[in-house]
C-alpha cells in the first residue's frame, strides 16, 4: 500500500447542514434532509469563553457538538450569523447542576421581549447500575418562536442574564404557519381538552380517539396536559397543527402491548417531564405496539426516557421526519419482532443510550432498516446499534460525537438477555458518515472504534457488508473487530469496501477478535499511530486475518507492541531489544489438535501449547509480528514438565514481509528438546534477516506425530 498525504481538516457538524467550518465536507448522501440549519457556538462571535475540544468522559466539552462550546457568565453573549431565513430558534445548552435562568435574545442588536428559559432540570443523569457510566447528559434544548423573520446574514445573539450558560449549537428554522383542521376530524377540544395546559385532557383524548375510529383526531394549536398513558389506539390518525404549535405534555403518551394497527401519528410535539432514567418505568412516547401498517412522522419528541420502545407487532411501521431530543435512554429501540420497519430521515440529539437500536430479544428483527438519519451526541452508548437480527440495513446515516461506551455504528451479538437472536442473513452497512465517533470504554480501559463489529456473546457468522463509509476525526480507531465479552468468539464474513478514513487518532483497523475480514478500496490519510492494531484478546483466542482485496492505501503499517495501546497521534514505539516480538501476536496454523490452538504458542505461558493435526506432516505455525523486524534469534519451547519426554523436532524457518510470499531463512534442522535442560531450543537467524511473518514448518517429531510448541519467541538480539 502507498501512504497518501492530505490537508484534510476537521469536520464540524452542524445538525441541519454543514456550516463551512472545515475543508472536508460530509458525504452528501448521508444524513437526514432537515428543516433547519445549525451553527456551532464556537464558530460564532462571543464575549464568553470557548471550551474544548475535549474527549474526556465526564467533561462538559466532551458531550458538545464538535467537542467544543462557549461558556457565558452574566452579561456575556454569543452572536450567531443567521445562515438562512428563519423565524424560530432552538438552542442546545448546559447550565450548572441545580440551576435555572434565562437568556436574552437579540436580533440585529435589538432585544426581543421574549426570553429563552434554560434549566438543569433534565440534565445530570446518573445510571450507577450501568458499568462504566458517570454523571452524563449535561446538555438540553430550548426553543423559541422569534416573532419575526430574520434573513441570511442577520445577527442573532443570546445573552446570559445571570446564570452561567454553556452554549453549544443553534438551530435556525423557518416554521410554516399552523395547519388547519382536516375535514371530518374530531377535535380533542370538542371532547373537553384544555389547550391552556391547566386542565387534565387525558379523558378528552381518549374520547376523541374512540369517536374517530377509522378517521382523524385533531389536536389544535395549544398546550395539552395528559396525566396517564393512552391505550387501545388503533385504526386512527392523531394529527396536530405542527410540532411548534400543538404540544402534548406527558411523560407517557401511548402504552399498549398490542394494536390492530393502521395508526398514524403526525405533526405535533410530545414533551415530557422525565428527569431520571428508571428502566422499569414506561416513560416513553410510544411503549409497545402501534400495530401493522402504522406510521409516525413530523413529531417533536423531548424529555422522555425513550422516544419509541417498540415490542410486539409493528410490521411495516414507518418512522420518518421526526426530531427526538434529550431522552435519558434510547431514541428508538426495535425490541425484537420488528418486521419490515423503516426508520428514516429523523434527527436525534442528546440521547442517554443508543440513539437508534435494533435489539433482537424474544424474536429477531428482520428486514428492517435505519436510513438517512442524522444523529448527534449520544452520551452513553452508540449512535446506531444492531444487536442481532436477520437481514438488517443501516444506510446513509450521519452520526457524530459519540461519548463513553459508544461507537458511531455497532454491529453486535451482545444479547443482554435471553432469548436472543444473533446476527443472521446479510447485514448491510452502506453509505454512512461517522464524524468524531468512538470513545474510550472505561470497562475495557481501551478504545471503541468509530464502527465496531462485536462478537460479544457469540460468533458472528452472518454476511456483514460495510460499504462506502466515510470516517472523519475519530479520536481513536476507525474500524474495530472485537469480542467484547472477553470470550474470544470469532468475527467472520465481513467485507469492508469503498471506505475513506481521515484523521483517525490511532489506527484504521483495531482487530482484537479471531476471525477475518476483507478490505477493498479503503483509503486512509492522516493516520495517528499506525494502520493496523492486530492483537487478539484474550491472547490465545486466535488471529484475525486481514485480506487485502486491492485498492487500499495509506494504512500499511502495523502497531508493533501488543503490550501497549496506541495513544492518539503516537508513533510506533522503538522496539525493546529484549522484548519477545511474538508474544501476544496473531498466530495461525495449517491445523490444530482439539483445544491446542495456535494462539497458545504466543500467549506467554510455557505450560500451554499448540499441537498440529496428527499424522499429517508437514505442519506450519505462522506468527504475524505486526511489522518488519531484523530478527536474530528464536527461542522454541515445549512445556517444562518432565512428563514431556525428550524429543527432536525437524523445523524449517521461513519469513515473509507481506504474508503471502515466504522464503527460507534457516533450512530444515533437528532441534532437541529435553526437560532436563528446560525443554527449549534456540535458533540463530542469519544477519540480514528481515521479516514480519515468521513461519515454522515441522516435518518430523520423534516424540509425537505432530508439530508442537508451547512458546515461539522472537528477539532482535543474537
Amino acid at each position: 500500500m502507498t501512504v497518501l498525504t492530505s490537508a484534510g481538516a476537521a469536520v464540524a457538524l452542524a445538525a441541519g447542514s454543514l456550516v463551512a467550518l472545515a475543508s472536508v465536507p460530509a458525504q452528501a448522501a448521508a444524513g437526514a434532509t432537515l428543516p433547519f440549519t445549525s451553527v456551532e457556538a464556537e464558530s460564532a462571535t462571543t464575549t464568553g469563553t470557548r471550551i474544548g475540544p475535549d474527549y474526556t468522559q465526564g467533561s462538559l466539552a466532551s458531550e458538545a457538538s464538535g467537542r467544543q462550546a462557549v461558556r457565558l457568565t452574566a452579561g456575556q453573549r454569543v452572536e450567531f450569523t443567521a445562515p438562512r431565513t428563519a423565524n424560530a430558534l432552538n438552542l442546545a445548552y448546559s447550565v450548572p447542576d441545580g440551576q435555572s435562568g434565562t437568556l436574552n435574545v437579540y436580533v440585529n442588536g435589538t432585544r426581543l421581549s421574549r426570553t429563552l428559559a434554560v434549566t438543569s432540570k433534565y440534565s445530570y443523569v446518573d445510571t450507577g447500575w450501568i458499568a462504566g457510566s458517570r454523571t452524563h447528559h449535561f446538555y438540553d434544548n430550548a426553543r423559541l418562536l422569534l416573532g419575526q423573520t430574520v434573513q441570511p446574514g442577520d445577527k442573532v445573539a443570546v445573552e446570559s442574564t445571570g446564570t452561567q450558560v454553556t452554549v453549544d449549537v443553534a438551530d435556525f428554522e423557518q416554521v410554516a404557519a399552523a395547519a388547519g383542521q382536516p375535514a371530518g376530524s374530531v377535535s380533542v377540544t370538542s371532547k373537553g381538552a384544555d389547550p391552556s395546559g391547566q386542565g387534565d385532557s387525558t379523558q378528552a383524548f381518549r374520547d376523541a380517539i374512540a369517536a374517530a375510529q377509522g378517521g382523524t383526531v385533531w389536536i389544535p394549536p395549544g398546550d395539552y396536559r395528559i396525566t396517564s398513558s393512552l391505550s387501545g389506539v388503533q385504526n386512527v390518525t392523531l394529527q396536530g397543527a405542527g410540532s411548534w404549535y400543538s404540544i402534548v405534555h406527558t411523560s407517557r403518551f401511548i402504552d399498549q402491548s398490542s394494536s390492530a394497527g393502521n395508526v398514524r401519528i403526525r405533526d405535533f410535539a410530545v414533551i415530557g417531564e422525565v428527569t431520571e432514567r428508571v428502566d422499569s418505568a414506561p416513560d416513553n412516547f410510544v411503549n409497545g405496539s402501534l400495530g401493522p401498517g402504522s406510521s409516525v412522522s413530523g413529531m417533536w419528541i423531548q424529555h422522555l426516557k425513550v422516544g419509541l420502545w417498540l415490542t410486539g407487532n409493528n410490521d411495516n411501521l414507518v418512522v420518518e421526519n421526526n426530531r427526538i431530543l434529550d431522552t435519558t435512554a434510547d431514541g428508538l429501540n426495535l425490541n425484537g419482532n420488528a418486521r419490515g420497519v423503516r426508520v428514516r430521515n429523523n434527527f436525534l440529539r442528546n440521547q442517554g443510550d443508543d440513539a437508534l437500536a435494533m435489539w433482537s430479544l424474544y424474536a429477531p428483527d428482520t428486514n428492517s432498516s435505519f436510513d438517512n438519519n442524522t444523529i448527534t451526541q449520544p452520551n452513553l452508548a452508540n449512535g446506531i446499534a444492531v444487536y442481532g437480527g436477520t437481514d438488517i440495513a443501516v444506510r446513509n446515516n450521519l452520526v457524530s460525537d459519540t461519548n463513553a461506551l459508544g461507537s458511531g455504528i455497532a454491529v453486535s451479538n451482545q444479547k443482554f438477555l435471553d432469548p436472543f437472536s444473533p446476527l443472521a442473513g446479510t447485514i448491510t452497512v452502506d453509505g454512512n458518515t461517522l464524524v468524531r465517533t468512538g470513545a474510550i470504554n472505561p470497562n475495557w480501559n481501551h478504545p471503541m472504534g468509530a464502527l465496531r463489529v462485536d462478537s460479544y456473546d457469540s460468533a458472528i457468522n452472518a454476511t456483514v457488508n460495510i460499504t462506502n463509509t466515510t470516517i472523519t476525526d475519530s479520536p481513536y480507531s476507525a474500524f474495530e473487530f472485537v469480542s467484547g465479552g472477553g470470550q474470544g468468539y470469532p468475527v467472520r464474513g465481513v467485507t469492508v469496501s469503498g471506505a475513506t478514513v481521515r484523521n483517525t487518532g490511532t489506527v484504521v483497523v483495531q482487530a482484537e477478535a479471531q476471525g477475518a475480514a476483507t478490505f477493498r478500496d479503503v483509503t486512509a490519510t492522516q493516520v495517528g499511530a499506525a494502520g493496523v492494531y492486530n492483537c487478539p484478546y484474550p491472547a490465545n483466542s486466535g488471529a484475525f486475518t486481514l485480506t487485502d482485496g486491492g485498492g487500499n492505501s495509506g494504512w500499511n503499517s502495523a502497531w508493533s507492541d501488543c503490550s501497549t495501546w496506541p495513544q492518539p497521534g503516537q508513533s510506533n514505539p522503538q522496539p525493546d531489544p529484549t522484548r519477545n516480538l511474538a508474544k501476544g501476536r496473531p498466530a495461525t496454523a495449517t491445523g490444530s489438535q482439539d483445544v491446542y490452538t495456535p494462539g497458545r504458542a504466543v500467549d506467554g505461558d510455557a505450560n500451554s501449547y499448540w499441537e498440529s493435526a496428527n499424522n499429517a506432516f508437514p505442519q506450519s505455525l505462522t506468527v504475524d509480528l505486526g511489522a518488519g523486524y531484523a530478527v536474530r534469534r528464536l527461542v522454541l519451547k515445549l512445556p517444562p514438565s518432565s512428563a514431556w519426554g525428550a524429543r527432536t523436532e525437524t523445523v524449517t524457518v521461513l519469513g515473509s514481509t507481506d504474508g503471502s510470499s515466504f522464503s527460507t531463512v534457516v533450512g530444515a534442522q533437528g532441534y532437541r528438546f529435553d526437560p532436563a535442560t528446560g525443554n527449549t531450543a534456540t535458533v540463530s537467524l542469519p544477519a540480514g534477516t528481515n521479516l514480519r511473518h515468521l513461519r515454522l514448518t515441522v516435518t518430523g517429531n520423534t516424540g509425537w506425530p505432530a508439530g508442537q510448541f508451547s512458546e515461539v519467541e522472537a528477539y532482535l538480539t543474537s
